[in-house]
This record gives structure tokens, C-alpha cells and sequence, in this order.
């Protein structure tokens, strides 16, 4: 991991600030809101995938063209990127493009957040979600950490053998209807023996999904509610919409590929649970990762039809909040005022500070 001392350096001799972005899953928001701010931008763009940075150009007051989004990290693009005074933004596809070893090890940048905490979201990390649930005394479902336990209805969540990013998880009621799936999805070529070894066995819980959004930042005491979204998943979504006669004539493979969020609210007599559960997160975390969450997580729930709310997982950063709740997270709250109590601290942006504060 990059000793915090080596980030401090750099920023010390900041005097200005620009944000980066890889340009991909929310790059867009986070540009805008950067602008809103008054500040400048850099968007680094995969060649065959600029198109929407270049149209919305009034954003990107920068975009650099890259053969592949790894290069975002090239020793000539770090210098690059610390000569100007910028600072990266992250999102899901910054992890997944360049590596977790490239970001903890080598990317030496400045990162809005704690870059220690992103490894925490993968289900095969010693502190992963659960464990941190665990720690914050929220509860979730139980986890079948042996197949052969499996006595009522599961999800198996794994990933997909060639799309890493994607998932292929898939409902079981019985170990031997969990034999029968595995073995024909590892037949297709779906899924890889190795990743089924690694995945995690959940109760599956009915209820109603929702992701509910945070917010924090070590100046202020409260972890501030943003919003609550759904995720739109193919094909999932629309199946299950047909009536249950079309379902069974229908012989295809169901999947949960995330391809968009939509907005969603509830009802206020549950605020309570939603805002107690979002403090005592922010509150284990801390705890487990100092200094803690700095920035928006969303927590992945399910509520039952007793109104008991069970937490799935968790998802850190510009991850999960894709839509509404994060275009107003950067357009609302300064976003400067955020910036300058980052884990890589300290900050000379006196400038911006008397802008903002």
C-alpha cells in the first residue's frame, strides 16, 4: 500500500485543483458536478469509446485518448496528472480497468477517499462486506458456507468465467438442485469451477430491493441520506414482468446484468431504521478501516413483508450511485468542501476552501 506520507507530499505542493476521471460508469456526473464547482477536468477515454465525452464537451475540458484504459496509470500519465494539480475521482471501473495492485501499490496520485477500503467490497476479502455488516450489528442473510447445507431457497452469487465484471448468479432449493445448475452452467462455459469454489451461498430473501444511498465526510457528524435507486438487471428485469405462462414456455438462461438504475422512495415510517443503519456502518467501518468511509456508499437491502430490513451488501465510492441521487450529491453539496478532508490529506487549496466554505 502507498504510504500516506508520499500523497501528502504531493498535495503539499498543490496550490490549484483539477479532477480526473477514467472515462467510464460515472464519469459524466462526476465532470458535472466538477464544473458546478468551478473546477477544471480531464477524462481518460478507451479509443472506440470517447463518443459521449466528446459530445458533452462543456464537461471535459480535457480528454486524453488511450489504446487501452490501463495506461491511465503510465508513469507519464502520473506525472502528468501530479504537475497539474489533479486529483482522481474513482468509480467502479477505475478497479476494474487498472487493479486493485496497480491502485494500492503504484498509482501515486491523490485519490478522493480511502483508497484502503476498496479491496473491502470483493466477497473473497478477510474483511469484506459481511464481515463489516457483521461488525456494525446490521443483519443480512445467512450464508451457506457448504452447499450440501442448502435446506431452503439460495442464490449463488458468482461471477461470469470470461466477463469478469459481470455477474451469473442463479437460485437454488436443494444441493442437488445447486449440482444440477453448476455443473450445466460450468458446461456452457458461464461459469469456471474455480470461481463457483469462490462464491458466496445466500439465504435468498423475498422482499423488495433497494439501494439506499450515504453520504460522509469527517466534517460533519451526521452520515447525510441521499436517495434511494433500484437497479434495472437484463434479463432478469422483463422476465419477470411476463405472466407466469410465458415464463415457462420460455426455455433461457436468466442472468443479472446491471444496465441502468431507477429512482425509487419509501415509506417514512422506515427513515429511521434506513438512518440508524447508514450511522452504524459509517461507525464499524471507521473502526475496521481508518479514517473510515469519506464519500458516498450505498447499502443493498431487502425489505421483507414483516418491514425487517436485511442488508445485502454494500458498495463504496462513485460505485452504486449512479442516477438522480448522485448527480444531486455533486451538484448540492460542495464538492471542494468534500475534497479538501480526503484520507491524503493535508490540502493547500486556501482558494477553493473560501469558495465553498
Amino acid at each position: 500500500m502507498i504510504r500516506r506520507p508520499e500523497i501528502q507530499k504531493i498535495v503539499n505542493g498543490y496550490d490549484d485543483l483539477r479532477i480526473a476521471v477514467l472515462g467510464s460508469h460515472s464519469a459524466l456526473e462526476i465532470m458535472d458536478g466538477a464544473k458546478d464547482e468551478g473546477l477544471d477536468t480531464i477524462v481518460f477515454c478507451q479509443k472506440g469509446r470517447e463518443t459521449p465525452y466528446q459530445r458533452f464537451d462543456r464537461i471535459a475540458d480535457e480528454i486524453k485518448i488511450l489504446k487501452k484504459f490501463s495506461e491511465m496509470s503510465s508513469t507519464k500519465n502520473q506525472k502528468m496528472l501530479r504537475d497539474t494539480n489533479t486529483i482522481i475521482v474513482p468509480h467502479r471501473s477505475l478497479t476494474a480497468y487498472l487493479g486493485y495492485n496497480v491502485i494500492e501499490n503504484s498509482l501515486k496520485v491523490p485519490i478522493f477517499g480511502n483508497r484502503a477500503l476498496f479491496q473491502a467490497e470483493e466477497r473473497n476479502n478477510k474483511k469484506n462486506q459481511y464481515y463489516l455488516l457483521k461488525k456494525a450489528g446490521i443483519k443480512y442473510p445467512k450464508i451457506f458456507k457448504n452447499p450440501k447445507d442448502i435446506n431452503k431457497p439460495a442464490i449463488v452469487k458468482v461471477q461470469e468465467k470470461k466477463r469478469k465484471l459481470e455477474r451469473a448468479f442463479f437460485t437454488v432449493s436443494s444441493f442437488s438442485d445447486y449440482k444440477k445448475k453448476s455443473e450445466s452452467k460450468i458446461k456452457q462455459g458461464i461459469i469456471s469451477k474455480n470461481d463457483l469454489k469462490n462464491a458466496v451461498i445466500e439465504q435468498l430473501a423475498i422482499g423488495t430491493y433497494l439501494n439506499f444511498n450515504y453520504f460522509h465526510t469527517p466534517i460533519s457528524k451526521n452520515v447525510d441520506f441521499l436517495g434511494i435507486e433500484r437497479r434495472l438487471q437484463t434479463n432478469i428485469h422483463d422476465y419477470n414482468a411476463l405472466p407466469a405462462k410465458q415464463q415457462l414456455e420460455l426455455d433461457i438462461d436468466i442472468q443479472n446484468i446491471e444496465v441502468g438504475h431507477t429512482p425509487a422512495s419509501i415509506r417514512e415510517s422506515l427513515l429511521e431504521k434506513v438512518i440508524t443503519m447508514g450511522d452504524k456502518f459509517v461507525a464499524a467501518v471507521k473502526k475496521e478501516y481508518s479514517p473510515g468511509i469519506i464519500g458516498p456508499f450505498s447499502l443493498q437491502s431487502v425489505i421483507t413483508k414483516d418491514l425487517e430490513l436485511l442488508y445485502m451488501m454494500y458498495h463504496l465510492g462513485f460505485q452504486e450511485i449512479l442516477s438522480l441521487q448522485q448527480l444531486a450529491l455533486i451538484q448540492n453539496i460542495s464538492m471542494v468542501k468534500l475534497l479538501v478532508l480526503d484520507v491524503e490529506l493535508p490540502w493547500k487549496l486556501k482558494k477553493h476552501m473560501k469558495m465553498t466554505l
